[in-house]
């Protein structure tokens, strides 16, 4: 039956985060990295990883605590409240998810744990300039060199590339639209040049060149031609914990707006009396309560092993617009003082865009979801 409630161990383990992110992650240290090119606070990650809480959803196998997207949830929706900025996302669900999905013994072997321990940052290359969401956006070419390839072409909005130990580079095999395989990449490789990126959430993002790039069979992620559909499958996943990271966004920002409201005298009364901005804060607290009971169920469907190809994107498409609505109506309740850097409600405004037009933005999402119905 269908039960989208937290269990008991599923509250403790948000509260764990929510902990661990005010003291390791406040919004002192979050303005503190942005545009930093590490981008991410050394403590954190050292905490979430002693909480094995990176390797949450990675396999016990490896030392991970191989849990579902529900507990996955309940760790995002804490992350997106508090704005912690962590490589958790590329490293421990696209990078550690792909090498747990189609991943040799070898390569499991020597990635996931040092993953799961918190040692060593993995980010996947995927995107590239003036090149869309799916597999025909992958254009950067794998030419086949000796018993390996050479990989030439550009990637951008490369999260905490900075501090990567390996790339999770998608590169072009053949001339089908799924002719897309997956290459662990050295960051430090020559024909490799990283270039830092600046983003509307001030985030750590870089442009990658690769140059001639060598790269060997052991260095291929799956059978020949796998990569593609090993990549959708795993952001079909990944995007319902983005949609949860949303939520707690929002919450939190609409939170804060109330406070202000309620705080606030015009006219001898509180903002929030009149009906105006009254309506405005009604609707919010309706489409946050909305999407996070699409994202829970989502979750819900992934974890009891359902179809999730139009859940997933729907979770993401209505989160994600939510967390950006959201926050622009809180920036007009706040006033002109909501634009300031002083004032936090501009950091949540600003990630929620990014977050929107990211793995996957609104039309792509659009074209899954009506794919779904009308398939």
């Amino acid at each position: 039956m269908l039960n989208l409630d937290f269990t008991d161990e599923q509250e403790m383990l948000r509260d764990t985060v929510r902990g661990v992110c005010a003291t390791s992650s406040p919004l002192a240290v979050v303005r503190e990295l942005e545009d930093d090119p590490t981008g991410y606070p050394a403590d954190l990650w050292k905490q979430l990883a002693q909480l094995d809480l990176i390797g949450l959803l990675l396999p016990e196998a490896h030392g991970g605590s191989g849990m579902t997207l529900l507990e996955g949830v309940a760790v995002y929706e804490e992350l997106g409240r508090s704005l912690a900025p962590t490589p958790h996302f590329v490293t421990a669900v696209m990078a550690g998810g792909v090498l747990a999905r189609a991943g040799s013994a070898d390569q499991q072997a020597a990635w996931l744990p040092r993953i799961i321990a918190g040692d060593a940052i993995l980010t996947p290359a995927w995107l590239e300039p003036e090149n869309g969401f799916g597999p025909k956006g992958v254009q950067l070419r794998a030419e086949p060199d000796g018993d390996g390839f050479t990989l030439t072409g550009a990637k951008r909005h490369v999260a905490f590339a900075g501090a990567a130990a390996a790339l999770l580079v998608l590169a072009r095999t053949g001339d089908a639209p799924g002719d897309v395989d997956l290459f662990l990449v050295d960051p430090a490789a020559e024909g490799v040049t990283l270039t830092q990126q600046h983003s509307i959430s001030s985030d750590t993002q870089f442009r990658v060149d690769l140059d001639r790039v060598r790269v060997t069979p052991a260095d291929r992620v799956g059978p020949a031609g796998s990569g593609w559909s090993t990549w959708d499958a795993q952001m079909h996943e990944g995007i319902i914990l983005l949609a949860a990271q949303a939520v707690g966004g929002a919450r939190h920002a609409l939170e804060i707006t109330v406070q202000y409201a309620k705080d606030r005298h015009q006219f001898d009364k509180p903002l929030g009396a009149f009906q105006a901005l009254a309506h405005y804060l009604a609707d919010a607290a309706t489409t946050v309560d909305g999407a996070e009971t699409l994202v829970h169920e989502a979750a819900w469907a992934a974890a009891d092993g359902r179809d999730i190809g139009k859940l997933a994107p729907m979770a993401k498409l209505f989160a994600g617009q939510t967390f950006r609505d959201v926050t622009a109506m809180a920036q007009q309740v706040f006033g002109g003082i909501g634009f300031t850097l002083e004032f936090d409600i501009q950091l949540y405004f600003r990630r929620a865009k990014q977050l929107q037009i990211t793995w996957w933005d609104t039309r792509y999402l659009e074209e899954l979801v009506a794919a779904a119905v009308l398939d």
